[in-house]
């Protein structure tokens, strides 16, 4: 079985290694073009290509995938699947190319969270169960018929990033078992439709930077969660004001703390204990900020941050 592997971050990536040590045969990579990164601006190379490179598969990396000359080149291939992984929208003439079609690995159980970003927004709506799912590819966007689900928990104190490491190797030997059964002519595939039960189907759009930002007047439970679930990319985000100046600050970790203080004090307001701990105050309660990151400077603890921080006698952010 000739497959095409279609990926681009690091969740990809142990997917494509397990295809090949389980001796699949990936006859070619595609992937997004390199970019300039950092503050050099130096081109970078995708951590799929990089991987693809390193197991001596043939890499492709179009501009656009409309391309007459990608496509024949896709198409020289001779693929009979191909694999598609955190990757972009594919026109119909990609993933209508081979002829068992095109599948995906989703890192939510369909139909909920569909879109660019399931696992931060499963986080960020307080959810204890999420999951994965194998499906084949239509036109509409993560709603082709379901192969394999896995749920997995969410742990109370998870993070985006520690459940995408989670998800993204239990993601490929999900993947693997599809695969073998699709060899095996052994697959039932189920339409969403089925799965649904009538619940409400949420989303998971791309995240932007507006976004991002914190509300501070949300419950400390909401901005527990939507800090968790954008750490550490892209970070939740808020700004600082210390008397006459201000500075964006992202949030990588906070905790729900008691806190003697709360009658009259408005939600934003940043208290300083004892020069080692920063709390916030939301709508019901107080967050104390762990891990943090003013603009231009490095991200680190909130102790060792505050000790050169000079605070006005009225801390708050918005």
């Amino acid at each position: 079985m000739r497959i095409v592997f279609l990926g681009t971050p690091d969740f990809s990536v142990p997917l494509l290694k397990a295809l090949v040590a389980a001796r699949f045969e990936v006859v070619a990579v595609v992937t997004a073009p390199d970019k300039p990164a950092g503050r050099g601006l130096q081109m970078k190379s995708p951590p799929v290509k990089e991987c693809a490179l390193e197991l001596g598969i043939p890499v492709l990396q179009p501009e656009k995938l409309k391309d007459p000359s990608f496509i024949e080149e896709l198409r020289s291939y001779r693929a009979d699947i191909q694999v598609v992984v955190a990757f972009r929208m594919l026109p119909e003439v990609i993933w209508n190319m081979p002829p068992m079609g095109t599948w995906n690995l989703h890192a939510s159980l369909l139909p909920q969270y569909r879109g660019a970003a399931p696992i931060n927004h499963a986080i960020i709506q307080g959810e204890v169960i999420t999951g994965l799912s194998t499906f084949k590819l239509v036109h509409a966007i993560d709603e082709g018929a379901i192969a394999l689900q896995l749920p997995m928990p969410i742990d109370a104190r998870e993070t985006a990033g520690s459940l995408h490491d989670r998800m993204s190797e239990a993601g490929a030997m999900l993947m693997l078992t599809t695969l073998k059964a699709i060899e095996a002519n052994n697959i039932q595939l189920i339409e969403q439709s089925k799965l649904s039960r009538g619940e409400t189907i949420k989303q998971a759009p791309k995240l932007n930077p507006e976004f991002c930002k914190i509300d501070w007047n949300q419950s400390t439970h909401q901005i527990d969660c939507f800090i968790r679930g954008l750490s550490p990319f892209p970070g939740a985000h808020t700004t600082l004001h210390n008397g006459e100046t201000s500075s964006g600050m992202k949030i990588f970790l906070a905790q729900p703390v008691e806190h003697t203080t709360t009658a009259g004090v408005e939600p934003g307001t940043l208290v300083i204990v004892n020069d080692s701990r920063a709390l916030v105050k939301t709508a019901d309660g107080w967050l104390e900020l762990e891990n943090v990151q003013l603009a231009g400077k490095k991200r680190m603890e909130t102790e060792l941050f505050l000790r050169g921080f000079r605070a006005s006698e009225k801390l708050f952010c918005a």
